[in-house]
């Protein structure tokens, strides 16, 4: 069961509802002067360029398009998903485009679960080149990993609490593919439902679990509030449990390789995305070889898309702050790039930086992409 903001089809809606705190410190900004591209787009969370630096594609998730930008600014539909169906994920290799597929992440119904990895010829044919959904059913890579409460809540103070979030919980059957990297044969592909990273055999179809990421454990202050219904009510959590961790699930968004060869991949925190809890966020380093996991930058807020410079620096789509961020490859300095406002997605290609920006809930048909020098 998902415990997270949606951020698109099949992510669903935070659990928690949690008094507002202050925001963390904010760092000084650098002022790139971007050009828009193109403008008016349907929830655009993923975007990819072309090695020639020619051609932009992004997806359209909320319309289910895969979408060419022109250099007049208008966009062509490369393809166009069925009803009801999301795209996103897309990258590129030798002129084949690959993108992951789904109809959301089921929420609570195995039989619902609906994914896949794909890929469309320069020829414009579309192939099915793996079934996430199956592996997901069939697998269940974080089937056993603990969420919710530690045993040091006993259950007596458990029992206080609602159904809903689960006070304590192990992995349940969940998928939602979400972003795609390639390298050689392989396809990594980043499983916003299933928290984890999956490898596929391009040419085979055979879909192999990678990494599942850990858990991100938040402690609940006093006031947390949960919803009890579909109407908005809520009520606030049992005193027994304030001051004690709760182990939300960790929400995969984004991955690329960077010039170290690791996998680099943005997770949101798996609960509230607003700052009342801090900035939880993070950034994993994954050896795709092994699959080791390690925290490589932490404390980001609401991290959605992520591109590293061939030096190694790296640069993070804050959607809810509202900001894309410069990280050195240490890891270690940070600093605002550019203040934009809902960032979702960023590449790079050479010393340009695009993005993806402009998302809103209140109206995700106004999604731009953007280019900005990065020196």
């Amino acid at each position: 069961m998902k415990i997270q903001l949606a951020l698109a089809a099949g992510l669903a809606a935070a659990a928690l509802v949690i008094p507002a705190g202050p925001a963390g410190a904010g760092s000084d900004p650098e002022h790139a002067m971007p050009r828009t591209l193109a403008e008016g787009l349907a929830g655009p969370l993923s975007l990819t360029v072309t090695y020639d630096e020619k051609t932009v594609l992004v997806t359209q998730n909320f319309a289910g398009l895969l979408s060419r930008v022109n250099n007049d600014g208008s966009t062509t539909a490369l393809y166009q998903g069925a009803e009801g169906w999301g795209v996103g994920g897309v990258q590129t290799r030798h002129g084949t485009r690959y993108f992951v597929e789904n109809t959301g992440a089921g929420e609570g119904d195995p039989a619902a679960l609906k994914g896949w990895l794909k890929s469309l010829e320069p020829d414009g044919d579309v192939h099915d080149l793996a079934d996430l959904a199956s592996y997901e059913r069939e697998k269940n890579p974080d089937g056993a990993q603990h969420y919710g409460f530690g045993s040091e809540v006993p259950d007596a103070c458990l029992a206080e609490w609602p159904a809903f979030p689960p006070a304590r919980y192990q992995g349940g059957l969940d998928s939602n593919p979400y972003a795609v990297a390639i390298n050689g044969d392989k396809a990594y592909v980043a499983d916003a439902g299933a928290n984890a990273i999956l490898k596929v055999d391009i040419d085979t179809g055979d879909v192999d679990t990678l990494a599942v990421l850990p858990p991100r454990p938040a402690v609940i202050p006093a006031g947390t509030r949960i919803p009890v219904d579909m109407a908005g009510n809520t009520v606030e959590v049992p005193a027994c449990v304030v001051g004690h961790e709760y182990a939300f699930e960790p929400v995969p968004t984004d991955l690329e390789f960077g010039p170290d060869g690791r996998l680099y991949v943005t997770s949101l925190p798996g609960g509230p995305e607003d700052p009342s809890l801090g900035a939880r966020g993070a950034i994993f380093r994954v050896n795709p070889s092994t699959g080791s996991v390690k925290v490589w930058a932490e404390d980001l807020l609401s991290p959605t898309g992520l591109a590293v410079a061939d030096d190694g620096d790296v640069y993070v789509a804050s959607m809810f702050g509202n900001e894309i961020i410069e990280i050195d490859d240490s890891g270690s300095d940070r600093k605002q790039f550019l203040a934009v406002d809902g960032p979702a997605a960023v590449e790079i290609r050479g010393k340009t930086l695009y993005a993806t920006v402009g998302f809103s809930f209140a109206d995700p048909t106004q999604g731009k992409v953007i280019k900005a020098g990065i020196g």
